[in-house]
């Protein structure tokens, strides 16, 4: 059976057949999946994706798997949430959450792209793999491919949060901590891809990896009624994912299932680790490595692979790019759960604040409709808010000196005296 897609140069435009490969060999530049969506259009339609399964796979048709491949990672398909509480704190009134934080099978975006990548390491023959990781990909790799019985080796830098580490050893994963950051971690990965026959998902499995994203725009725009929202406000690491949600977009564009429009892309770094956002607010046309700093870990990526790409796609939109303090990320974390009843891990944090600040600032109108993405639950970075809350004293179990105790909080004592029945 033909493959109707294939790999392409991001630069010179080369193609190649599908094989596990990453970089052009003729003018070293980065691979991506390209997909013929003439061949998709008998397939991909608004019927026929409803008529799909409840996850990222009712998109099969436009992501880079034989026709005939059979899905044993389901992943994806979260709640797209209006947001009115959030919204009215930072001066909004046409907010949505894609909340990628209940993303099965290990509660964040990555479940997406792991799906895809591991269907490719299973198609390409290995019986290995692994990645490079800030953690939630590590979660994602070890869960998914304990599912396919696969061998998985995964290597993360050493200061990874406890959570995640746990989170990825359960599933019986080689965990190995680097000393280094995740650059370090990352190019000893793409050593050890050059000299064993593994499949490193975000090596040399990268460019179909990197396809699973695109399943986050295919959502957004089928939740909302198959449009298009006026903004998306992405969290950047290696900065694929708001290419690919863009790179969706378009190709739901080219084949008739949304009316276009021009959709503006934000992007949110910490100031920690903001190599991204720097690029875009100086205008430079190339990304400067930053040492990582922050305690948003999964966002911390000093030399980012997909980094000027995601640069061009906000400049080209007429977005922007911003960058907050690990402050207001613990704040943000609180504000987004205490308004929306989600609780994000620290990318969230970012994405939330730097939401807010884009309001703030007068780079989104207030009336206009704005998906902010939320990537990872917070349960995997509760270390972030170590110290946030005191422990209460307990409470013995009479009605008395549960009144007594309300009473000497002053702000529920309103709330005491107006409920009371006597």
């Amino acid at each position: 059976m033909a493959l109707a897609y294939e790999l392409r140069c991001r630069e010179c435009g080369k193609t190649y057949p599908n094989t596990p490969l990453s970089i052009c060999d003729a003018c070293f530049s980065p691979l991506e999946v390209h997909c013929d969506l003439e061949a998709a259009r008998g397939s991909f339609t608004r019927e026929k994706i409803a008529q799909g399964p409840d996850s990222m796979w009712r998109y099969k048709a436009l992501l880079p798997v034989p026709e005939d491949y059979v899905p044993a990672t389901p992943a994806g398909w979260t709640p797209l949430l209006a947001a009115p509480r959030l919204a009215s704190r930072i001066g909004a009134k046409n907010l949505y959450i894609k909340n990628d934080a209940v993303c099965l099978p290990t509660l964040s975006f990555k479940d997406r792209v792991v799906s895809v990548a591991l269907a490719n390491a299973q198609i390409f023959g290995f019986d290995t793999v692994g990645c490079s990781s800030t953690g939630n990909l590590a979660n994602a790799v070890a869960a998914q491919a304990a599912r396919l019985g696969l061998k998985t080796y995964i290597l993360v830098p050493s200061d990874l949060e406890p959570a995640k580490i746990l989170n990825t050893q359960v599933y019986g994963a080689k965990l190995v901590r680097i000393d280094g950051n995740y650059d370090h971690v990352n190019r000893l990965c793409s050593q050890i891809a050059e000299r064993y026959n593994w499949g490193f998902v975000n090596v040399n499995l990268r460019p179909y990896y990197a396809e699973g994203s695109k399943t986050v725009g295919y959502e957004i725009a089928e939740q909302l009624g198959w449009r298009l929202p006026d903004n998306i406000v992405c969290p950047m690491a290696g900065g694929s994912l708001i290419t690919k949600i863009k790179k969706a977009f378009k190709e739901l564009i080219a084949l008739g299932l949304v009316e276009e429009k021009e959709v503006r892309f934000f992007g949110a770094q910490a100031t920690g680790c903001s190599p991204i956002s720097t690029a875009v607010k100086t205008g430079a046309d190339h990304i400067e490595p930053q040492r990582p700093s922050t305690i948003a870990r999964s966002l911390a990526i000093g030399n980012p692979a997909d980094g000027i790409y995601a640069a061009r796609a906000i400049r080209e939109s007429g977005g922007w790019a911003e960058d907050v303090s690990d402050v207001e990320i613990v704040s943000a974390i609180q504000e987004l759960a205490e308004t929306e009843g989600i609780f994000t891990e620290t990318a969230g944090g970012v994405t939330t604040a730097v939401t807010a600040r884009l309001y703030a600032h007068g780079r989104i109108k207030a009336d206009d409709l704005t998906v902010t993405c939320i990537t990872g639950n917070g349960l995997k970075t509760t270390d972030a808010l170590a110290g946030a809350y005191e422990v209460e004293r307990a409470v013995r179990p009479r009605l008395s000196d549960f009144e007594a105790y309300i009473e000497e909080q002053t702000e529920d004592r309103a709330i005491l005296e107006g409920a009371s029945v006597r």
